[in-house]
């Protein structure tokens, strides 16, 4: 993976429901669980999990448990015909019980692969939607939406395709009606909010680059 593009996230929170089977890859059979974690705002995010067999070896999370983790977020291509095309959730490397208080901590850094959208809300906040594209080992990568708020929207906006974004942030869940053949159905979309810009990689190639050298060197 290039020293230019990361994928972090430290996790906190309450299992909502007990890991379950999801699928296997590569010989190794995948777990799912859920967790909750918890706002300033008091506004609970539920965030899909997944981790292979043996992270979960030592014990086995139990609804209402309180765990953290460490991980990073893969997305997936969704091809059953139901829910959304593009699917997230965070692979975690440990998961261990904890008292911890509730924790969404993600870093990021890739290149943007699509236009960015800038908008306001009907509240007059400014908000851009970006795509990113995180590489990750065997040259595979990880799409990613984001959302920056404010003067990071007004940033992100003038940033040209494979244009380098880094930041810190978190990851959140938005519930919302799509309406289907069979009437109204609730989903959840998942996407990170980004809380700063991390300015010596953020920007063109040419400063990704130089980050780089200069991480080399230290």
């Amino acid at each position: 993976m290039s020293a230019a593009h990361f994928n972090s996230v430290h996790l906190a929170g309450r299992v909502i429901d007990p890991p379950s089977f999801s699928h296997a890859s590569h010989g190794k059979t995948i777990f799912r669980f859920s967790l909750s974690t918890e706002r300033l705002s008091g506004v609970c995010d539920e965030i899909p999990v997944i981790c292979r067999e043996e992270v979960l070896s030592p014990f086995c999370p139990t609804a209402g448990m309180r765990v953290a983790l460490e991980g990073e977020i893969r997305s997936f291509n969704n091809r059953s015909g139901k829910g959304a095309k593009l699917c997230l959730a965070v692979f975690a490397h440990n998961v261990d019980e904890t008292e911890e208080r509730d924790s969404n901590a993600v870093m990021l850094a890739g290149a943007i692969c699509k236009k960015p959208v800038y908008r306001e809300t009907p509240l007059g906040r400014e908000i851009a939607d970006v795509m990113l594209a995180v590489n990750r080992r065997y040259r595979r990568s990880d799409y990613i939406p984001v959302i920056l708020w404010g003067q990071c929207a007004r940033y992100a906006e003038t940033l040209p395709v494979g244009a380098y974004l880094a930041f810190d942030g978190r990851m959140q869940s938005r519930r919302y009606l799509k309406k289907t053949e069979e009437g109204n159905e609730t989903r959840i979309a998942y996407e990170v909010s980004v809380s700063h810009l991390i300015e010596e990689i953020t920007g063109t190639a040419e400063n990704a680059a130089a980050a780089v050298k200069r991480d080399a060197s230290s």
